[in-house]
């Protein structure tokens, strides 16, 4: 039995959920998300004690790669309703001598150190925020915000000697000590 996916996901007020055989659509003050859920799961909107909630059950309990498809589902759908409601944010940090990130519009400007510009524009659904070095991604979609943050990472990933690049705020960059002479040479 899943723990996980036995746990109902309550929907808060303002956040309206439908579902149309197994594709859940959840709309909200953040946005609006739209997800189609394997067909090992069966999913039901219940009211209990006033208040809205999304239930899942597998349709074969017997089944192994059914059941591993239980708690992925409720997972998804709290993620939805989480983010139709609070919205996600990622924080990345630009560290070097010079290098620097700006926005204009929905396009990054960032200098990172290489001979011209990296311009990213940023996807529908996407906002970000910058202040001095911290870059500020934030969104409905987990997924989406996750992968944006993930995407401007990759344009300089940061190295382990000066620690220059682009990381996530809580990430630990983990130093290496730089070539060393030998006493007497």
């Amino acid at each position: 039995m899943s723990r996980v996916g036995k746990k109902p996901v309550i929907i808060p007020q303002g956040v309206d959920v439908t579902i149309d055989g197994n594709t859940v659509s959840v709309k909200g003050p953040k946005g609006q998300l739209s997800e189609s859920l394997n067909s090992a799961v069966s999913i039901e909107l219940s009211d209990t004690d006033g208040a809205k909630a999304v239930g899942v059950s597998v349709v074969n309990e017997n089944d192994k790669n059914e059941r591993s498809q239980w708690g992925t589902a409720r997972a998804l759908i709290a993620n939805m309703v989480a983010g139709v409601s609070e919205g996600f944010s990622k924080q990345l940090e630009v560290n070097g001598v010079g290098y620097r990130v700006s926005l204009s519009g929905r396009v990054l400007v960032l200098n990172v150190g290489y001979s011209h510009e990296v311009r990213f524009e940023l996807p529908e659904g996407i906002d970000a925020q910058v202040e001095g070095n911290v870059i500020t991604i934030t969104g409905a979609s987990k997924h989406l915000v996750g992968e944006v943050a993930d995407n401007i990472r990759k344009i300089r990933k940061p190295e382990p000697y000066k620690g220059k690049g682009i990381k996530y705020v809580d990430e630990v960059i983990r130093r290496k000590a730089g070539k060393t002479q030998k006493a007497g040479e």
